[in-house]
């Protein structure tokens, strides 16, 4: 098989596993060797041909001895299959960064023969990289659980960053529609590539030459809309995952059909959860930068994120006690709390307010989005000029902003609410 052919198949049986992202990692280049690493450099690309302005996406092979439901590289699947030689995929990854094509190369793979033959081939890929080519750039290697704790340890020492897919969000639907997988075996590595960071790191701090493993920490993902488990065990599960393995990122991925077992959705006309995804990505990020958690974006009653909203603005309307909140006087967990206020906006508040007391015309021009939070701030006791208390006027006003077809009538004068009024 040419050498196009394989990039064809492999570049795209790759597009599904959206686990990769900006690069986390500061490596500036050396005499002797190719390339470096920004810490905001590279992002993922879904071309046919691998082709981005950042990363070589693509599978060492898709021919997989597993027969996972949702995965279009199923050992029971009918797809052209192929496989790169360690050697031919960094000649490739090598003619495409000195063109300018990327910035560094994502490798993942289907598991061909076993979880250590897989790994091994891996690792020899990255070593002639690192190795001969003596290539400095960005890689995100995904480590392949089962594989043998020693070849793990080898790949992260040659990788920039590691991830392991969890798959799906429970034991029972992972035993369901990939019974040849296991929690365990999947939170084995996550374990390993954690205790790895964490002696690098000890170790760096004695001695400034001694191996980097995995120094742009490790990610995950999961599927989204294969099987029916709500919003709030998806979050719980990520707050978990970010506890106990201190992961940079969980990523999300709509279920796209890719095959018609009857153990998944049919694929006459479903539809992918994309709007679910991206709400759950906007909680994901109050989880890490808000300091929230799951559960008090949602709970029994409320198992899923209301796909009308933000889960910021839903956790506010649940919350009306908790407004307005005085601007002057908030401390900086109140100021995260309030919609239209961001992380920097809200540093930004704390630092202006030492000169003197802030106005409405003063937030705007710190960055607030006053569009969405003048209906939950007060500046020095008062509320923006032409607001009434209208708890309904509120949530239609929301609406319209979040999507104009979703409030049918937006009265020309919008209130706010305000407890005990």
């Amino acid at each position: 098989m040419e050498l196009l052919d394989k990039l064809n198949i492999l570049a795209d049986a790759a597009k599904y596993d959206a686990a990769c992202t900006s690069s986390g990692l500061d490596r500036a280049g050396r005499p002797g060797t190719i390339g470096s690493t920004m810490q905001c450099g590279c992002c993922h690309s879904f071309s046919a041909d691998g082709r981005c302005i950042s990363l070589l996406k693509v599978l060492l092979t898709n021919v997989c001895v597993y027969d996972c439901q949702y995965c279009v590289n199923r050992r029971s699947n009918d797809v052209p299959r192929a496989a790169f030689t360690p050697r031919e995929l960094c000649e490739l990854t090598m003619g495409f960064y000195r063109r300018n094509y990327i910035e560094g190369l994502f490798l993942s793979s289907a598991v061909a023969g076993n979880p250590d033959h897989t790994t091994e081939q891996m690792i020899e890929t990255l070593r002639i990289l690192r190795e001969e080519y003596r290539f400095g750039g960005y890689i995100h290697a995904k480590a392949i659980p089962g594989a043998d704790p020693l070849l793990t340890q080898r790949l992260g020492l040659l990788a920039d960053r590691m991830s392991v897919n969890i798959e799906l969000p429970s034991s029972k639907s992972l035993s369901l529609l990939a019974p040849d997988k296991k929690k365990e075996a999947i939170l084995a590595p996550m374990t390993q590539i954690r205790d790895g960071i964490s002696v690098s790191r000890q170790e760096l701090r004695l001695y400034r030459h001694a191996p980097r493993f995995a120094p742009a920490g490790q990610s995950t993902q999961m599927i989204v809309g294969a099987t029916q488990e709500s919003d709030r065990q998806i979050l719980t599960l990520t707050q978990s995952l970010y506890q106990k393995f201190q992961l940079k990122r969980v990523f999300y991925s709509a279920y796209i059909p890719v095959s018609s077992s009857p153990l998944l959705p049919a694929p006459h006309g479903f539809q992918p959860p994309l709007l679910r995804e991206h709400r759950l990505y906007q909680a994901d990020w109050l989880l890490r930068y808000y300091h929230f958690r799951a559960e008090e974006i949602l709970d029994e009653s409320q198992p899923n994120l209301d796909p009308r909203l933000d889960p910021k603005c839903t956790w506010a309307l649940r919350h009306l006690d908790f407004f307005p909140v005085e601007v002057n006087r908030a401390d900086y967990e109140a100021l995260l709390r309030v919609p239209g206020i961001g992380v920097k906006s809200a540093r930004r508040i704390l630092t202006a307010r030492r000169v003197g007391p802030l106005t409405f015309e003063g937030l705007k021009r710190l960055g607030v989005v006053l569009k969405r939070a003048q209906y939950f701030l007060t500046c020095s006791g008062r509320v923006m000029a032409g607001l009434r208390v209208n708890e309904d006027g509120l949530l239609r006003h929301l609406l319209a902003l979040e999507a104009p077809a979703l409030a049918t009538a937006v009265p020309e004068q919008l209130s706010l609410f305000v407890p005990g009024s």
